[in-house]
């Protein structure tokens, strides 16, 4: 017979770090309550819930790399808004959360998951930390839950 090993979305017992960006605050400031409230309902006590501010999104896979060295969470949830202007600033900014978030993830010994909004515009953004689209926080919150469980399975 086949085995399935999967997560599950029960967090109980578990230790989460978020690490947020400050920059565009009114979008992350969401997507925290977002997860927060994401992550307590699968069960994960709020004071076993952590969050680390960053300057910005460009600074979330170095801080996300000491918080996992530091060995106490069983994930990192990243959060942040990255939201295209006039530059290529934005291209440049994206695809290195992007990349830092997802090598940190490979490489780690447990989740990172990113949930950071790419966004043309501010009303984009808006909608995707609960507006319209859903709270991507909560979202990447609950790929935390889920993912750390299938890890505790291994």
């Amino acid at each position: 017979m086949v085995k399935l090993i999967k997560g599950s979305f029960d967090g109980s017992g578990m230790s989460v770090a978020i690490v947020l960006s400050e920059f565009n605050e009114m979008i992350t400031g969401q997507l925290k309550k977002g997860a927060i409230d994401a992550l307590t309902k699968a069960g994960v006590d709020e004071e076993a819930i952590t969050v680390y501010q960053t300057p910005g999104s460009f600074e979330l896979p170095a801080l996300a790399r000491k918080v996992v060295e530091t060995g106490r969470y069983d994930g990192v949830v990243c959060l942040g808004a990255v939201i295209r202007g006039e530059t290529p600033h934005f291209d440049y900014v994206a695809s290195e959360v992007t990349r830092g978030i997802g090598n940190l993830n490979y490489r780690s010994e447990i989740p990172v998951v990113f949930g950071v909004i790419t966004a043309s515009t501010v009303d984009q953004a808006v909608d995707r930390a609960g507006v319209k689209a859903g709270n991507k926080g909560a979202e990447a919150a609950l790929a935390l839950v889920q993912q750390a469980a299938v890890y505790r399975n291994l």
